[in-house]
C-alpha cells in the first residue's frame, strides 16, 4: 500500500488535494473513481452540462475537460520523474487550457469517456511502478514533487472537482 506523501515532497498549494484522499489503497481508489463519476454524471444532459454556477466560472463540461487535461499533465510529470528524469518541468496555465479546449462543443458522454481513457492510461503507468520509483523526487512548477505525491495529487484533484460539481452544479 502506498504511503501518503510527506511535507517536502510537494509544493504547499497541493496539500488541499492530498488531504482529500481517503485512507486506503490508492490504486484501488484510482480504479473506482471513474465508475463513480460515470454513475453520477451519465444522467446529465448536454444542456445541463453547459451550466455555469456564477459569472466567469467554468461550465460543467469545462470542469470535466480540466480534470482530464490536468491528469494528463500530472501523469506526464509522474512518468518523467519515475523514470529518473531530473529536468525541471514547467507549470501550466489551467485557464488557457480550458479556454482553448473547446469543451463546451463536446458532449458530456465524450468528456466522461475521455476521463475514463486518461485514467486507464494513468492506472497502467502507476500499477507498474517499483518501490524505488514511488519515492523519486523531481522538480515541477518550480518546486519539489515526488512520484507518490503526484499520484495523490491526481486522485485528490479529481475528487476536489467532483465535490465542487456536486455542491455547485447539481444535486447529483
Amino acid at each position: 500500500m502506498l504511503i501518503r506523501p510527506q511535507e517536502g515532497e510537494f509544493l504547499s498549494h497541493f496539500q488541499v488535494y492530498i488531504d482529500q484522499v481517503p485512507e486506503g489503497d490508492l490504486l484501488v481508489l484510482f480504479q473506482q473513481q471513474p465508475e463513480q463519476l460515470l454513475q453520477e454524471l451519465s444522467v446529465i444532459s448536454d444542456e445541463q452540462a453547459n451550466f455555469r454556477y456564477a459569472e466567469g466560472k467554468w461550465s460543467l463540461k469545462e470542469v470535466l475537460g480540466h480534470i482530464a487535461d490536468t491528469e494528463r499533465i500530472m501523469s506526464y510529470r509522474l512518468l518523467r520523474i519515475a523514470r529518473g528524469d531530473t529536468t525541471p518541468l514547467p507549470g501550466f496555465e489551467e485557464g488557457l487550457f480550458v479556454s482553448n479546449g473547446q469543451f463546451d462543443q463536446r458532449s458530456v458522454t465524450e468528456l466522461l469517456q475521455d476521463f475514463v481513457v486518461v485514467r486507464k492510461s494513468t492506472l497502467s503507468l502507476v500499477q507498474n511502478l517499483d518501490d524505488s520509483a514511488w519515492i523519486r523526487i523531481g522538480t515541477a512548477s518550480g518546486g519539489p514533487v515526488s512520484v507518490r505525491a503526484l499520484a495523490y495529487i491526481i486522485y485528490g484533484h479529481a475528487l476536489h472537482h467532483f465535490k465542487i460539481i456536486r455542491e455547485r452544479y447539481f444535486e447529483v
